[in-house]
């Protein structure tokens, strides 16, 4: 007898429907779109692979999306992997011989590539063959195995870590996605309420979509959990449905999460609002500085209640308002560490 899907696996098959299958159906980002359409165009009346492009910006802005729709406008197939997962050489000689000619190779978190299997990549990019090193010493020999054209779309939420010689080979573009617009992203959210069934209010889209940190995963994800509220209450999704929803989930009217607000209280109430090293806000706030730096900075900064400054994090006047904190005058004596 087969086993119930869990949860988790539900979750996954629903975004994976929510995901646009053509160009028309991806809202936002007109001007990668565009480049990559050049880019593809070109290509496939050259009958070639296009050239490797690199994608990034914050978690949840479409990068994956993005690299399945370049697969499916070649008409090729998509083999996907993550950094973290290529471990050894060999791993990474499995992927790229069994990728067919032509064919996408699509590697999510690049920046987490190991040293060694990032050299092993510049040839395959460059000249489309990996030399792999067999035995040690004196008697140790290369192989020079012989790959079939592909490209590789590269996606990562820290640019900065990615070494220049690898971002220098990614030869058809490096792209920043970036937040999106409410606009679109109620238009993201009509369009998923439509594929997912769910009878809802425009203004109840609007609120969602307001609260969703502009990013299209994030307002997908609300509209679930509010669709949730909506069947147990009996109810379409009204802006009432929407708003007891967000409450219960802790999304304030500004999009901020208790995690948000963590940080902002930490800052305020600890550091006189700043400036403060990211290691010393992480270990305030109780969060990882990778998650603070990918998951948590880029909005606050985007709606002007964080900045970066040489000396470390401050909060801004707007947060202070927000979070309740005064008008305190901010202090001049943390260091960045």
């Amino acid at each position: 007898m087969s086993t119930p899907p869990t949860e988790p696996q539900i979750e996954g098959a629903l975004d994976h429907t929510l995901r646009p299958s053509a160009w028309n159906d991806y809202v936002g980002q007109e001007d990668i779109k565009e480049n990559l359409r050049v880019l593809i165009t070109a290509a496939k009346e050259r009958s070639h692979a296009p050239e490797h492009t690199l994608l990034y910006g914050p978690p949840g802005l479409g990068k994956t999306t993005l690299a399945h729709l370049v697969a499916k406008e070649l008409g090729v197939s998509m083999r996907a992997t993550a950094g973290p997962v290529i471990e050894r050489v060999g791993d990474l000689a499995a992927v790229l011989t069994n990728i067919e000619p032509n064919g996408i190779l699509f590697i999510d978190e690049i920046h987490r590539l190991h040293k060694t299997v990032e050299e092993i990549l510049y040839p395959a990019m460059e000249a489309g063959k990996l030399d792999i090193i067999i035995g040690k010493g004196p008697s140790a020999r290369t192989i020079e195995l012989a790959l079939p054209p592909f490209t590789l779309i590269g996606a990562t939420t820290r640019i900065g870590l990615i070494s220049a010689p690898l971002r220098s080979r990614f030869s058809g573009g490096v792209f920043q996605l970036n937040f999106y617009t409410e606009k679109e992203i109620q238009k993201i959210l009509a369009r998923s309420a439509k594929i997912l069934g769910i009878e809802a209010d425009e203004d109840a889209l609007a609120e969602i979509a307001k609260r969703s940190r502009k990013t299209p995963r994030t307002a997908n994800y609300l509209l679930k959990r509010s669709r949730d509220v909506a069947q147990l209450d009996r109810t379409k999704l009204t802006l009432a449905a929407a708003e007891k929803a967000l409450g219960m989930i802790g999304i304030d009217e500004a999009g901020l999460t208790p995690s948000d607000r963590k940080i902002l209280e930490a800052l305020i109430e600890k550091f006189g609002g700043g400036p403060v090293g990211v290691k010393t806000l992480a270990a305030a706030s109780s969060e990882e500085e990778e998650t603070i730096e990918d998951v948590y900075e880029p909005y606050l900064m985007q709606e002007g209640f964080l900045e970066r400054t040489p000396r470390g994090r401050v909060v801004t006047q707007k947060a202070r308002q927000h979070i309740g904190g005064g008008s305190q005058t901010t202090t001049l004596g943390f260091s960045k560490t």
